[in-house]
């Protein structure tokens, strides 16, 4: 049914048919601090399934009082004993959290370090260094360290709150000074770095005895990642002690004992009820489990299960009970635990694998808390039994897509578990576990629904695989473009290279058209029973940026090292068989003729070796195209966002506004506003009103990566980095924006189409996705609301009759709450009740 709405303001007055048009570009100014905005919200719809999570401790005193840090999603309380959880960085900071700590002499006081310390091929660094929170995290102030990128281990003295060292790794993808062990004696006013290794290993891993805060025992490590490649151990890699309080270290990596070949990372633990007693879990050839009796100046290895220390550069942590020395736990893609010194282990369940931080309570060892790839959960009787991974928006997610189904669904492969499809809002009160489900792929592909059948799926995962699931029938079979599995060697001697996060699309013009792209594009139109090349090799294919990953110690080759792929692809949706690639070792081609012929159009100037991660066609230009790179993993951290008008043969950088250090990895255009453009970052979400010429930074989300968005039905959905997916519900208000609308005493935004459904939001629901509000929405603002002032808001039919009149001096029904400023009226279509 359509309707008219008519609006008044004492004599002023509006009458408005809810139809869009398509607004024009404006070199307006967009003011995204102003009033218009301020009520507007992003929407979490989850999935409520914890991602990964390295940084974890529980209060001292208050027993049901736990922490933990996201890989991208920020710092998490629990007041609950882990039955719910709260965001407590919120509106302060976000993003990659490495380390989180509580001072045992005044729990109120906590410490928390960005940057993550599990070193995987996604990883996030932080660029705000350590934060400090006095009253339990409700409030935080910056202390600095801002270059140290990763910080994996805060220690606190144990009777005062100001005295804390802490370990830096530094920068993860280039050398840099600001590494090692730093000190603060006033609460971090100021900072001494007091043990430093070299410019390419920082510290790791710290301990103190319990008993004497001058002993300290310290890790360095040399790592560094490449586009192409992680290199684990080396020169700077060492074991070291203090017995000054940090101001002096010694290396005692060569004692006794201990490994005489290349080490890479290790991990250390102190027993409290033994503190001459250390354990050392360390990467190297003749590596293992090591043991000292004697503080350190002996050692013998005890254990060198592979179990153990398989993919030891992502695990190596080790952990003593503080009340029995011959019991001990290691983190790794298992959680194990030893009661005989560290001779034999056991496993133990736990509700999610591949686990990377742990913490005991000193005073009851059967209160744990530890961290996972599935967020962080609890155990109150030593890991007999746990609380739920179920209730932290935390995911990680690489892209992001869209079905037909109404209402929409959502797609997405989340890292370290299954890929997810969700519904966009329920005919319940809530999203919850019943409204998602695992889909096609795995935790690192794309996910594309059949444009003519939403429940048959396509998904990729890693090693080039693809799936194709039938939701009908149940039916899941692999479809991949050549049928080998390359993990564990290198990218060299694969046939096709795939990367860990390959493109997989349909064609906007013929929907039986799917195509994935390894080194070569492909395409099928038979369900990928068969695949035809439609390219030649479109990256660099340097062979040196091929070879096999993980040195010096350990190789390990999963694919998210493979280099010289493509890594984003678009055909054009404005005209057929207009294609895009661009690769992740620097190269952008074009083709006009549905892959027949390749131009390179490669923006000229442009830095070498980046990675292309996002092409997007200009909806209202054919040849305006926008592509976005990234060089983080080369050490450079700048927005690459490109700009063509004439099909690629000049490019323009339009990067201006955003951060230098918020490196971009997608760029969507609006559909109905011309020039709107939505840029998202590795520290959150920018808007332009001119085609890229000037950006805003729009922080109305949590601070936290954004990987991927998309747009349907006037609807922003975010993929996050860790916090799950957000939608931005009806993009009407930043379409129709004009700073001019704030100086008029009255204006009406165009409402969006709505649908009549079933459907609520029930605020007092927990750990459940959030619906939109169900009804038609009408957002109005005012400039100065007086007491006299009378508002009526009339919604009519087509033929000018009244189906509803609201306004703010009714008593009681169909009344309206009123504010200067914005506001909005929510009418459930019904007519009202006689």
């Amino acid at each position: 049914m359509k309707t008219k709405l008519f609006l008044s303001l004492a004599i002023f007055s509006i009458k408005i048919c809810a139809q869009k048009n398509i607004v024009k570009a404006t070199t307006t100014p967009l003011n995204l601090d102003s009033t218009i905005f301020s009520k507007t919200k992003f929407r979490s719809i989850g999935p409520y399934r914890g991602g990964r999570s390295a940084a974890v401790c529980g209060d001292y005193k208050n027993k049901n009082v736990f922490y933990f840090g996201a890989t991208g999603g920020g710092v998490w309380k629990t007041i609950d004993g882990g039955s719910n959880w709260k965001n407590i960085s919120d509106n302060f900071f976000g993003g990659s959290i490495g380390a989180v700590a509580v001072a045992p002499s005044d729990v109120n006081t906590l410490y928390v370090g960005e940057g993550e310390n599990t070193l995987r091929g996604n990883v996030s660094e932080g660029i705000n260094g350590i934060w400090k929170s006095e009253d339990g995290g409700r409030t935080w102030k910056n202390l600095g360290l801002k270059n140290t990128r990763h910080i994996t281990r805060i220690i606190i003295h144990p009777k005062d709150p100001n005295i804390v060292l802490i370990t830096a790794l530094g920068h993860l993808f280039g050398s840099n000074e600001e590494r090692g062990v730093y000190k603060t004696i006033d609460g971090g006013r100021s900072w001494k770095k007091v043990l430093f290794s070299n410019n390419d290993a920082g510290a790791v891993d710290l301990i103190v005895d319990p008993s004497n805060f001058n002993t300290l025992y310290a890790s360095t490590w040399r790592v560094k990642r490449t586009p192409y490649s992680l290199e684990s151990g080396g020169e700077g890699s060492a074991i070291w002690k203090s017995t000054d309080a940090g101001e002096t270290w010694k290396n005692i990596s060569k004692n006794k004992g201990l490994p005489k070949d290349t080490i890479g990372i290790s991990g250390l633990t102190i027993c409290a009820s033994n503190p001459d007693r250390l354990y050392a879990i360390i990467e190297s050839k003749t590596g293992g489990v090591f043991k000292s009796e004697d503080a350190g100046a002996t050692w013998e290895k005890i254990n060198e299960s592979n179990d153990l220390r398989q993919r030891s550069w992502y695990f190596s942590k080790i952990f003593a009970d503080p009340k029995n020395a011959d019991v001990l736990y290691i983190c790794n893609v298992e959680f194990w635990r030893s009661k005989d010194a560290g001779k034999t282990f056991t496993k133990i369940n736990t509700p999610h694998g591949d686990h990377h931080d742990f913490w005991i309570d000193p005073e009851d060892p059967n209160r744990v808390i530890i961290g996972d790839d599935g967020g962080a959960q609890i155990s109150f009787d030593a890991g007999n039994n746990w609380s739920t991974m179920n209730n932290q928006a935390t995911a990680q997610f690489y892209r992001v897509s869209t079905d037909n189904h109404f209402p929409y669904r959502i797609y997405g492969a989340q890292q370290d578990n299954s890929s997810v499809r969700i519904l966009s809002r329920t005919y319940n009160q809530a999203i919850t576990t019943n409204d998602w489900e695992s889909t096609a792929g795995f935790e690192s592909g794309h996910i594309v629904a059949d444009p003519l059948n939403n429940d048959i799926v396509y998904g990729g995962n890693y090693g080039g695989y693809i799936s194709r699931l039938n939701h009908q029938t149940g039916e899941n079979r692999a479809v991949s473009v050549w049928p080998d599995n390359p993990i564990g060697a290198g990218a060299d001697v694969q046939k096709y290279r795939f990367q860990w996060n390959f493109p997989l699309f349909f064609s906007p013009h013929n929907p039986k058209k799917l195509y994935a792209a390894g080194n070569i594009l492909f395409m099928t139109e038979d369900e990928g029973q068969s695949w035809t090349a439609i390219s030649k090799d479109l990256t660099k294919n340097d062979k040196s940026k091929q070879v096999s990953s993980g040195g010096p110690i350990t190789k390990d080759n999963t694919s998210v090292e493979y280099y010289c792929t493509i890594f984003a692809a678009m055909e054009s949706p404005l005209e057929k068989d207009i294609l895009w690639t661009g690769s992740d070792d620097g190269l952008l081609y074009l083709s006009k003729d549905a892959g027949k012929n390749w131009t390179n159009v490669t923006p000229k100037g442009m830095p070498d070796w980046m990675m292309f991660n996002c092409i997007e066609q200009d909806p209202f230009d054919k040849g305006t195209v926008y592509v976005v790179g990234t060089k983080y993993k080369s050490d450079d951290f700048t927005p690459y966002i490109y700009k063509t008008t004439d099909y690629g043969a000049t490019w323009v950088l339009i990067n201006k506004g955003i951060h230098p250090l918020h490196f971009a990895r997608v760029v969507r255009a609006d559909k109905t506003r011309k020039g709107l453009l939505y840029a998202g970052t590795e520290y959150g979400l920018y808007i332009s009103l001119d085609a890229g010429i000037n950006w805003q930074p729009f922080q109305k989300l949590p601070l936290v990566p954004i990987t991927d968005m998309t747009v349907k039905e006037n609807d922003l959905i975010i993929a996050t980095q860790g916090r799950s997916f957000y939608i931005w519900d009806d993009l009407s208000i930043i379409q129709q924006y004009d700073p001019s609308i704030t100086t008029k005493k009255l204006h009406l935004f165009t409402p969006e189409t709505s649908y009549r459904m079933e459907g609520s939001t029930n605020d007092r629901l927990k750990n459940v996705g959030i619906n939109p509000p169900n009804g038609v929405i009408v957002n109005y603002f005012i400039k100065d609301l007086k007491d006299t002032t009378k508002v009526e808001l009339r919604i009519l039919d087509m033929d000018n009759h009244i189906i509803r009149s609201f306004n703010n001096k009714n008593e009681k029904e169909d009344k309206l709450t009123l504010s200067s400023g914005m506001n909005h009226l929510i009418w459930d279509m019904k007519y009202k009740a006689t």
